[in-house]
Formats: C-alpha cells, structure tokens, sequence
C-alpha cells in the first residue's frame, strides 16, 4: 500500500513539533495528523520515513517502546531528561 503523501507529512509536523523532554503516543499523533485509529500506520511512517525526525519521543499507548528499539529509544529520551521505570514511561508523565 502507497502511503499518502500528504498523510506522511502531517505525521512528520506533529512529530517534529513534540518537544525534547516530552512523548506522545502512535494514538496521539495520529489523532493530532487527522488519521484518528491509525496508530500503526504512524509507526509505519516513522519507520520508513522518520529517521531525522525525535521518534524516539513517540511511545506505545502503555507508555512502553517498541521492543525492537527499545534500548536506543530509552537512551535518547533518557538523554532529555524522560526515565522510564520498568520500561514504561510513569503515568503522571503520560
């Protein structure tokens, strides 16, 4: 499936303008880009189309990383100041 260009660079605005120290989630940015429910297709975009981009402020609705970038993700948001404790972000952060 052909991601809509325009759906692309909605999802890189909204992950662009999240600032150091902060996270969202697949769901928000989603919401936020006009594409309500489609949480994985963010996750697709970031993937094929976000390495210059702070995906690593972008988490799983449980507060939790994508397990296959977990361990650089943790690093860079503990690098602004985000701890994640047991993996998962804390609620009061959420």
């Amino acid at each position: 499936m052909k991601l809509d260009d325009a759906a692309v660079e909605r999802v890189r605005e909204v992950v662009r303008a999240i600032p150091p120290g902060s996270t969202s989630t697949y769901g928000e940015v989603a919401a936020l880009a006009g594409m309500p429910r489609q949480a994985r297709l963010v996750g697709r975009i970031l993937s094929e189309d976000g390495h210059d981009l702070p995906w690593h402020r972008v988490l799983r609705a449980n507060g939790t990383c994508a397990p296959h970038i977990a361990e650089e993700q943790s690093a860079r948001l503990r690098a602004e100041g985000v701890l994640l404790v047991d993996g998962r972000l804390p609620r009061r952060r959420r």
